[in-house]
């Protein structure tokens, strides 16, 4: 709660709004009429804007800047109420109603038009009626993506022995001996008589060779699955719990004879 010290120190600070960007300087400090707090505070919003209404009720105060949990946009729709006098109740609860808080409207004389007449006496502030408000924080709970890793794909060269088996063949001589006949005699006597020849044949093998190229085999790439699991949280949260401390005693006296 904003005390009446730190409101004194906001005249001509910066509202800033739930985004951190500034939505104007605070021009009044509006208290309420019962208890004497910080209730509103007025802004201009832009240039030429004229004042425009911000609960207190929510706000933190540093120094001279006040923080709202609004936009700057919120805050100007507002409802156009002019800042030169007192809000009315039907004004507060218009306001209180656009900026999504509870209102509660003032007793009318300290009595309440309860059927039941009873009037109660909040002893921490004003005449309140009948009934106590009790609230509670409820968890909200979400989840927010943030980055855990990263992962590359990275290509390097490895050598390896590759071995594979290939026919080869050569030619080898043998020596052929066939005898004289009639039908090799001509070829056989073609040369002289008593001559020194040489003869040569060529002979041939197969050899193993190796050659190598670069083929594309596969492609490699990165994709990512979502894998969904639970898990639980705690956190603290408050809540109000309402007692009835009656500590009132009734006396009987005793009759004697």
């Amino acid at each position: 709660m904003i005390t009446q010290e730190q409101a004194q120190e906001l005249s001509g600070g910066n509202v800033v709004g739930s985004d951190g960007s500034k939505i104007g300087n605070v021009e009044q400090v509006y208290l309420d009429n019962e208890t004497g707090q910080p209730e509103w505070l007025t802004t201009s919003v832009g240039i030429f804007g004229s004042e425009t209404f911000v609960p207190l009720a929510r706000a933190d105060v540093s120094g001279s800047e006040v923080r709202v949990p609004y936009d700057k946009a919120m805050v100007k729709d507002a409802p156009s109420i002019s800042a030169e006098q007192e809000l009315t109740p039907d004004q507060e609860a218009e306001l209180y109603r656009y900026y999504g808080l509870d209102y509660s409207a003032p007793a009318t004389n300290g009595t309440d038009t309860d059927s039941t007449g009873t009037v109660g006496q909040d002893t921490s502030g004003p005449t309140t009626d009948s009934a106590m408000t009790r609230s509670e924080e409820q968890l909200h709970v979400g989840t927010e993506k943030r980055e855990t890793g990263k992962v590359r794909l990275r290509k390097y060269v490895v050598t390896e022995n590759v071995t594979k088996t290939v026919p080869v063949s050569r030619e080898e001589f043998r020596i052929e001996r066939e005898p004289i006949t009639e039908a090799n005699r001509g070829d056989a006597t073609s040369g002289g008589d008593i001559t020194e020849e040489e003869h040569e044949v060529t002979l041939h093998e197969d050899r193993a060779v190796v050659g190598k190229e670069t083929v594309p085999v596969e492609r490699v790439k990165l994709d990512t699955d979502t894998v969904t699991s639970e898990e639980q949280v705690s956190e603290e949260v408050r809540k109000e719990q309402i007692e009835v401390d009656d500590d009132l005693t009734t006396e009987r006296s005793s009759d004697r004879t």
